[in-house]
């Protein structure tokens, strides 16, 4: 097994030639630079100092990828190009309505998340210390959920949206759910990495109902949903017991019914589903303008900073999607939606040959909980789905999302054998 892997790496080292890795890099630089000319006429764009801070994250993704490349002699950056295409895009509306600050935090969070990325990537190396952690890392989580949950409900009492899931020290703001997102993946891949056990499968199931509750007590209901998906995807990809997940799903159903029973403000959240047009100026509202306002787009898009749905609220978080729809045009939105299936098929794919099965199990999940929650947001503000108001992984505004989703990218990336050149270099 191992000499074949070793042949594999070998194989697929000779696929990523320099002209390749060149060609897209100019290929995503000249993207970035033609969506963000409007940006640099526009009222709000900041001219001069936005067109320099594009320069430095150009920069920063050209030296990002020759430091890696020759010093650490990694050989493909599949997964870093598709970030690298999300996080612009985002930045890109994000100054379109922000301007120059708004850009330049959110590229300050994206430098943070492939240090994060990087990080992680490192320490997931060692299965041994992964496994040799994984109780403490649960442990120290939950900790911190439940403390910033108390912080947030009793001390802060920062109610936003609908939900107690925001901290906000010095001007900057912290998702906790999104923090948890990273330890989530990584307690549940390493219980459940060796032969199943009563006690692992207990310590798993409990910490994922801690998470999962503390959310609910959050009323961050989108948020626990892509919880509830992703421990599904965890403990049928160990078990393989699909008559156990219909059973866990079933009880999941009949606590959603009884939620909705005694607590019927939670059910007035979903009244708008299938039904948007029944209150167009009320409600229905955001959702109603995003259909317009997308369909206005046409393929080409009207521009970044033309769009009317700028007029609207939460229209670079929430409703991004259509955003990108009515000013990048149809074209990029399919190209978007393309990537992100992409990074499902390289997981899949890297969670075959994987030389552990927490390497595995934890690609499929992480992968899963990003198009989990990609399906929420855009199905969502489109009515195919109820609206949860979660983000669009990697694009939507949010310092906390942009470092979570770089975060979950090493666990894909670990699953590939070539992340690791030194241990497969024949």
């Amino acid at each position: 097994m191992a000499k074949e892997k070793m042949r594999y790496s070998d194989r697929v080292r000779k696929k990523h030639s320099h002209v390749g890795k060149t060609f897209i890099l100019i290929a995503l630089t000249a993207f970035q630079w033609v969506s963000f000319l409007p940006v640099f006429f526009s009222d709000k764009g900041g001219g001069i100092l936005t067109a320099a801070l594009l320069c430095v994250y150009v920069s920063f993704e050209w030296m990002y990828v020759v430091f890696m490349h020759f010093a650490i002699k990694k050989v493909n950056f599949e997964l870093e190009f598709i970030a690298f295409f999300f996080s612009g895009i985002g930045m890109c509306l994000i100054a379109g309505e922000y301007g120059t600050k708004g850009m330049l935090k959110q590229m300050i969070m994206v430098v943070a998340g492939v240090i994060a990325y990087d990080v992680l990537l490192w320490f997931l190396k060692d299965v041994k210390r992964v496994m040799a952690v994984r109780k403490y890392v649960g442990f120290f989580a939950l900790l911190f959920f439940g403390a910033a949950f108390v912080y947030i409900r009793f001390v802060a009492k920062t109610y936003i949206n609908g939900a107690y899931n925001w901290i906000y020290i010095g001007g900057i703001s912290l998702q906790p759910s999104e923090i948890v997102k990273i330890a989530f993946i990584f307690v549940g891949a390493a219980s459940l990495d060796k032969l199943l056990t009563a006690k692992n499968i207990y310590l798993y199931i409990l910490f994922s109902m801690g998470c999962i509750g503390i959310l609910f007590l959050m009323k961050d209901f989108g948020t626990a949903l892509i919880y509830f998906f992703t421990f599904i995807v965890v403990a049928f990809m160990r078990s393989g017991d699909l008559r156990s997940i219909i059973f866990i799903c079933a009880g999941a159903l009949i606590g959603a019914v009884l939620i909705f029973t005694f607590l019927p403000h939670v059910a007035a959240r979903f009244e708008t589903y299938r039904h948007v047009w029944d209150d167009p100026f009320g409600r229905g509202y955001q959702q109603i303008s995003v259909l317009i306002c997308a369909a206005s787009g046409g393929l080409r898009g009207l521009g970044v900073g033309n769009g009317k749905l700028r007029e609207v609220y939460a229209d670079v978080t929430d409703l991004v999607f259509g955003l990108i729809c009515e000013e990048l045009g149809l074209i990029i939105a399919f190209a978007i939606v393309i990537a992100f299936a992409f990074i499902c098929v390289y997981a899949v794919r890297c969670a075959r040959s994987a030389p552990s099965s927490f390497y595995s199990i934890s690609a499929c999940a992480a992968a899963a909980m990003i198009l989990f929650q990609t399906c929420l947001n855009i199905f969502g503000i489109t009515d195919l789905l109820p609206l949860t108001g979660v983000t669009l992984p990697f694009i939507s505004q949010g310092g906390s999302s942009m470092i979570s989703c770089w975060a979950l990218f090493a666990f894909i990336k670990a699953a590939d054998i070539r992340a690791y050149p030194k241990i497969y270099k024949s």
